[in-house]
């Protein structure tokens, strides 16, 4: 798909920073300046119903979007910050148009072949950002149900392994599953009381 302007804006933010489990997860979005879409906002705080209906919007609506991940073992092996930033890299160079700038979130930018633009609270400020934080949000809270039905137990439909009692009491009964972040410090913890599982 060509692009009728040269600054063409990719907007990109990550979901699954936090957790104890599971992949971090980046979406790369540019939007049709053509086709606004009206609600866009961090997907923090927007309802789980409001987010799956902004996604489906900005898969219709969006010039291109695409998904980046980092599994566990690149976010044990190279920190989560690191992984964090090969998502992001990921996402955009899998967008099928090319942006002229990329825009994230936060204060950190990843290694792309485009001008790259750190945006404190840019889900927030920027729709471009909004809208790939409500994507990326959406892929990961999916992975995390998908999860739980393959590691039952832990609870991670409910809690998408952030570490809350409810998974945090799991994990000393259950131990850790091959899906938990061993260098996160709880669940290192529980590594160090012998509560592995085999993977």
């Amino acid at each position: 798909m060509m692009q009728r302007e040269v600054t063409v804006i990719a907007g990109i933010d990550e979901a699954g920073r936090g957790p104890l489990a599971g992949p971090v997860f980046c979406a790369a979005v540019i939007l049709d300046v053509a086709r606004p879409i009206a609600g866009l906002a961090d997907s923090k705080t927007l309802s789980v119903k409001r987010r799956a209906v902004l996604a489906g919007r900005i898969e219709a609506y969006a010039v291109a979007w695409a998904l980046g991940r980092a599994e566990v073992a690149e976010i044990d092996a190279l920190n989560i910050l690191q992984a964090s930033l090969l998502a992001m890299r990921r996402a955009v160079l899998a967008l099928p148009v090319a942006p002229a700038q990329v825009w994230v979130d936060g204060r950190q930018r990843p290694d792309v072949p485009y001008p790259a633009v750190a945006v404190v609270e840019g889900d927030r400020l920027v729709p471009q950002i909004s809208a790939a934080s409500i994507l990326a949000k959406v892929a990961r809270d999916r992975e995390m149900e998908a999860l739980d039905r393959v590691y039952p137990g832990y609870g991670m439909a409910v809690h998408k392994g952030y570490p809350t009692p409810r998974h945090l009491e799991a994990l000393i009964r259950l131990g850790i599953s091959a899906v938990h972040r061993r260098s996160f410090a709880p669940v290192r913890a529980c590594l160090q009381l012998g509560g592995a599982l085999s993977d």
